[in-house]
């Protein structure tokens, strides 16, 4: 059963690992440390792998700890009573917590706050314009709402949209208000890479 809090604990952190390239995100926007966002995307390609090592670890821990125990002459180690951390119960936690780490990325934007933000008032209708940004190193919900948490607040931004799969963010402003290095800037402090930016012509 010792071996059993190895393999229990190799699971949790391949499980922790799995979801670093979205846990990063939230825990940067949360302290402020913005520049860590994307630390760990080169993470990303190996999730598949890291989930299914958890899953084999945590298999096996659930196979060792429901096997049947092999009858021993003496009775003075069945009346032992295993500790909390070689319990059935605490297993059953770690699997839980393993589970919720390895799906994470699919939540994750529900721990960012919701900005209510008031509608801009267009100085100029003809003067509105839509920015096309290549973004790198977003790899899930969580990191397209770090996006939208850092563009929103800018005067003069409308909305905000982005996509993790398809790797930018479509802003929508009024130049007059504020700046395309504006933008910039904002998207650049979360530590996400700019890949290009491309206007949309103006209706």
């Amino acid at each position: 059963m010792k071996d059993n809090k190895k393999i229990i604990g190799l699971g949790i952190l391949t499980a922790l690992a799995s979801s670093l390239c979205c846990i990063v995100p939230l825990i940067a926007f949360i302290s402020g440390a913005a520049g860590m966002a994307s630390s760990f995307s080169w993470l990303t390609p190996f999730r598949p792998w890291l989930i299914g090592f958890t899953v084999l670890a945590l298999g096996f821990a659930w196979y060792q700890t429901l096997k049947p125990k092999k009858e021993v002459g003496c009775q003075c180690e069945a009346s032992e009573k295993p500790s909390f951390l070689q319990s059935r119960l605490f297993l059953g936690m770690m699997t839980v917590f393993a589970l919720a780490m390895t799906a994470f990325p699919y939540y994750s934007a529900a721990f960012y706050p919701k900005q209510e933000k008031a509608v801009p008032v267009i100085s100029d209708a003809d003067g509105v314009q839509t920015l096309y940004i290549g973004i790198e190193g977003m790899t899930c919900t969580g990191c397209e709402e770090h996006i939208r948490q850092a563009v929103n607040p800018l005067k003069g931004v409308f909305k905000v949209d982005a996509s993790y799969k398809e790797g930018n963010a479509t802003v929508t402003f009024d130049p007059s208000q504020t700046s395309i290095e504006d933008i910039k800037e904002a998207i650049g402090e979360t530590g996400y890479t700019i890949t290009g930016i491309s206007e949309a012509p103006n209706e």
